[in-house]
C-alpha cells in the first residue's frame, strides 16, 4: 500500500496518520488550548479554563473548556438556566446533590438540570477535559460550599 497521510477530524479530536513502507504512526492533539489556571476558591485541585464564547444580549450562552488534573473538582454550585457537559478526554465524575456520583468519559454529554445544586471534576487519577455550555439568561452561576473528599471518595 502506498500512503502520504491521512487526517481525520471529528468532535472528539484530531488524529493523523501517516503511513510509510515500514511504519505507521498516530499523532493525537487536543481540541482547545489549556487556557489559564483557575485561582478562585469555588475549585478544590489545579483547573484551567479556556473561555471560548462569552455570553452577551444576542446570545446568553457562555461556552469554555475545562481541564482538571487528577483529584480537581468544582465546589457544589448550581445554573439558574441549567448546563451541559461534554466529556472531551479523560475520566470525570459529576453528581447532583442526594444522588450517588456517576461516572463521566470521552464522548459522554451530561445535562446539569437548572437550579439543581452539583459537582464536577476528575477522577482521582485521570485528567478530565470538558466543555460546558451554560446558560446565562436567569443569572450567573451560584457557587456553594466545596466538595469533602469524604463526599468526592463515595
Amino acid at each position: 500500500m502506498n500512503c502520504k497521510s491521512i487526517v481525520i477530524v471529528s468532535l472528539v479530536g484530531m488524529v493523523s496518520f501517516s503511513c510509510s513502507q515500514q511504519h505507521a504512526s498516530v499523532n493525537e492533539t487536543a481540541i482547545f488550548e489549556k487556557g489559564e489556571k483557575i485561582t478562585n476558591n469555588n475549585f478544590t485541585g489545579s483547573a484551567w479554563l479556556k473561555n471560548l464564547l462569552e455570553a452577551d444580549s444576542v446570545n446568553q450562552t457562555s461556552v469554555g473548556s475545562v481541564t482538571f488534573e487528577p483529584g480537581a473538582r468544582t465546589n457544589w454550585h448550581s445554573h439558574p438556566a441549567g448546563q451541559i457537559i461534554l466529556a472531551l478526554d479523560g475520566i470525570g465524575y459529576y453528581q447532583e446533590k442526594g444522588s450517588p456520583k456517576i461516572t463521566v468519559k470521552k464522548g459522554d454529554a451530561i445535562k446539569c438540570p437548572p437550579d439543581v445544586p452539583h459537582w464536577h471534576g476528575a477522577s482521582a487519577d485521570t485528567k478530565f477535559v470538558q466543555v460546558a455550555i451554560t446558560g446565562r439568561e436567569k443569572g450567573e452561576t451560584v457557587w456553594l460550599e466545596p466538595v469533602t473528599d469524604e463526599e468526592y471518595n463515595q
